[in-house]
């Protein structure tokens, strides 16, 4: 072979060479997550292993929270997030029954779910706990209201949720009814409450009630009745939680206190009555001026009697510092998931201010709400402040507090069974209190297996 012709030949090998990295290379840079052919911008995350995350939520429909899903799943392709709506009702049974059984294949346990904020005491031990790198406590504390590092901190000091939104008791009034009295609105301590209350109140001729002035005093007869006494320990500096959680001294005379000031509603001051309709139906009809409530009850409200006029306003405190109830929920990861850290960075996502404020209008634009649910940023509270519903609750939010409640269906219905001893069958409060401490620390023994 001359040397043209071997030169010939180096040329041609060495041409397909060059080709085929060029092809190699281009084919290299239009799959890079970095979108730098310009075709990905949205892409802000490398593509690695597929993780699927199982995420069970209760109030929002699908609609609502799907947006924000694909907006997620849209930066990070190699995430995808199933949804659920769950319903309320046997909710709490059924997700600690799942974290349990853990990894099973038969009934594998959600990747993140909702749970509420009192809650943290006995779901502790099959949750992940947040970990530092996606939020260290120091920013979770600048973020979020104290309420939620208080109830969502465990034993061991991490955090195991973050909340979405925030919620407690308020007192919900009728505009109507105030302005026949010639009254504005509530006062903000219980002293003037109780005042407007029995203003309010009109009675028919056999002493009857008709028209209550507000909502306290019994249980069967109040949705909330166990979450008002909890707000009447709270105020009244009641230290609830014993042993690390696991047991409750509801037998001090604050406690007492707590207890007899709430059921003077009916047997003192007699603005409300046991045999009465419940506070919903009466406030729905007119016939109530003020009642205690989450912000979620105004939505019972405008459904049942679009044509009534009501305004909400912070609970009443006592003398000294305010202290408000708060209930409301967190997104957790349980300790079972493969995919933990993944499932945490979604839900930082979720509580970021663009994703919060798109949450709450997705509730109003797809859920079909009045309005969304009130923000759980401490940096977003001043935007909901003029809020006509919801700017109670961003006034109440930096004073709110809870406690750490475990067995949650169980101790409210021995609280309340304690108010009904008390106002139905002159019980006295002490001994009240006794039989739902001893009922309610032998349900948490065997929780703990103490």
């Amino acid at each position: 072979m001359d040397s043209k012709k071997l030169i010939l030949i180096v040329g041609v090998v060495a041409t397909i060479i060059i080709g085929v990295l060029l092809v190699v290379s281009m084919n290299s840079n239009s799959d890079s997550p970095s979108g730098q052919d310009g075709n990905n911008d949205n892409v802000n995350t490398p593509t690695g292993e597929p993780v699927t995350l199982e995420y069970w939520g209760l109030w929002e429909p699908e609609g609502v929270m799907l947006p924000l899903i694909e907006k997620y799943q849209q930066a990070n392709p190699n995430v995808r997030i199933i949804y659920t709506q769950k319903s309320f009702e046997g909710y709490e049974g059924t997700l600690y029954t799942r974290l349990q059984q853990g990894a099973s294949a038969q009934s594998p346990a959600p990747d993140i779910f909702r749970i509420d904020n009192r809650w943290l005491n006995k779901f502790q031990g099959y949750l992940n706990p947040l970990p530092s790198t996606i939020m260290d406590p120091a920013e979770y504390s600048a973020t979020f209201y104290p309420t939620a590092v208080s109830d969502f901190t465990g034993t061991d000091s991490q955090i195991y949720a973050i909340p979405l939104e925030v919620d407690g008791l308020a007192l919900f009034y009728n505009k109507e009814l105030f302005a026949q009295a010639s009254l504005s609105k509530p006062s903000g301590d219980w002293d003037s409450v109780i005042d407007e209350a029995k203003l309010l109140t009109i009675k028919d001729p056999s002493g009857n009630i008709d028209q209550a002035g507000l909502a306290i005093g019994s249980a069967t007869n109040i949705k909330h009745s166990a979450d008002i006494l909890s707000l009447f320990l709270l105020q009244n500096g009641v230290e609830i939680n014993q042993n690390y959680n696991t047991e409750v001294s509801l037998t001090t005379q604050r406690a007492i206190d707590a207890l007899d000031f709430y059921t003077s509603f009916t047997n003192e001051h007699e603005v409300w009555s046991s045999d009465l309709r419940s506070d919903l139906e009466m406030f729905f009809q007119g016939k109530l001026a003020m009642m205690l409530a989450p912000s979620w009850r105004a939505f019972d409200i405008i459904n049942a009697n679009p044509a009534i006029e009501f305004g909400i306003v912070p609970a009443p405190t006592l003398p000294g510092d305010p202290v408000y109830f708060s209930m409301y929920w967190g997104e957790a990861v349980s300790a079972t998931s493969e995919n933990s850290t993944e499932a945490w960075k979604f839900i930082k996502f979720l509580s970021e201010q663009d994703q919060i404020r798109e949450f709450h209008n997705n509730s109003i634009s797809v859920g079909g709400r009045a309005f969304g649910e009130p923000y759980s940023r401490k940096d977003m509270g001043a935007e909901l402040q003029s809020h006509a519903y919801l700017g109670a609750f961003m006034e109440m939010a930096p004073q709110m507090k809870a406690w750490k409640i475990g067995e949650q269906s169980y101790i409210e219905e021995q609280l309340r069974t304690a108010i009904n001893d008390v106002a139905v069958n002159g019980t006295p409060s002490e001994v009240a209190l006794l039989e739902a401490e001893e009922s309610i620390n032998a349900k948490l023994a065997q929780l703990f297996g103490l």
